[in-house]
């Protein structure tokens, strides 16, 4: 996925700008709708720092963590629209979160914010609790196949993107998993490092430390293309197609923004994140570049609705 949008960018780059005299008077605030240190907040830093080195304009992150990032996102609509303020956005609160019933959205996100650009992704790892009687993905798949319902899987809550990748899994390899839901990331690592539940989909960024530091076993990434981070870590993709997910994260202004200022935006940022210096900085942590100005990146998001709508109802999933 990444590999054909890269293809894109020199064209992307040359379009014509609406208003290419638009210029930042002041720096350019992103706010996070997620803690400190994890992925949200790093990909926002690595896009603050490489337009302020490329370009010299200022780019601060501000926090504001809680419900899904939608705290966040609800400044974000709420700011004046002159382009001084953007959000980051990710795949669970703009695709996900929609496609799944009993979701509690506090704003109307195709309303009231406006899809700027995509920044950069990071896919996702299935991963399983080191003492697991199984080691690859067709090992796991014969032993859930004979234990139907007994083979556990951790996520972050009913709705979260972790289920639906889980749910999505057994779907394609026909499987009957059980699902155990943890108030977060880092308790559900913490039981699957303590064998108390069996695999994961996780964020390979995220969980890379603790493979290679034998507290979890690596059984394969949801993904076309290897990382950097496991680079011997099989494809999942190569048994099961449909298996390439990959969380995203973008950025969004007010609904109220100026396309003109909106279409500079995009070009500030995807030039930024395109030089090499912050494509090096993206891999060494797992993440790789997402060249989409506006446009794209409001398909990318319509798309991702689809899918996980599908997988949604598939398997009867609503949000808690």
């Amino acid at each position: 996925m990444y590999r054909r949008s890269l293809l894109a960018m020199p064209a992307l780059l040359a379009a014509p700008s609406v208003r290419a005299d638009w210029a930042p008077r002041q720096p350019i605030r992103i706010v996070v709708g997620f803690a400190a240190g994890g992925a949200a907040d790093l990909v926002a830093r690595i896009a603050a720092d490489a337009v302020q080195r490329r370009t010299g304009h200022a780019a601060v992150v501000e926090i504001r963590s809680g419900a899904l990032g939608f705290i966040a996102l609800q400044a974000v609509a709420r700011a004046v629209p002159d382009g001084h303020t953007v959000g980051i956005c990710i795949m669970g609160s703009m695709s996900v979160a929609p496609a799944v019933p009993g979701s509690q959205i506090p704003l109307d996100l195709d309303r009231e914010l406006l899809p700027v650009c995509n920044l950069a992704g990071t896919p996702m790892a299935l991963v399983a609790r080191p003492d697991a009687p199984f080691g690859t993905v067709a090992e796991l798949v014969a032993y859930a196949k004979a234990r139907p319902g007994e083979v556990s899987y951790a996520s972050t809550g009913n709705g979260s993107t972790n289920q639906l990748a889980a749910e999505h899994f057994a779907a394609e390899a026909g499987l009957r998993l059980l699902h155990v839901s943890y108030r977060g990331g880092a308790p559900a690592a913490l039981d699957l490092a303590g064998g108390r539940v069996d695999i994961m989909f996780a964020n390979v960024a995220e969980v890379a430390p603790a493979i290679h530091g034998g507290q979890i076993r690596a059984l394969a990434l949801a993904a076309t293309q290897p990382s950097p981070l496991v680079p011997d870590l099989p494809l999942l993709t190569r048994d099961l197609p449909a298996l390439d997910i990959s969380n995203w994260f973008g950025l969004v202004g007010p609904a109220g923004l100026p396309p003109e200022v909106a279409q500079a935006l995009a070009r500030l940022f995807l030039e930024a994140m395109a030089d090499p210096a912050t494509t090096q900085v993206l891999a060494g942590r797992g993440l790789a570049a997402i060249p989409e100005d506006g446009p794209a990146f409001a398909a990318h998001i319509r798309r991702d609705r689809e899918r996980w709508s599908r997988v949604a109802a598939q398997g009867n999933i609503r949000a808690e």
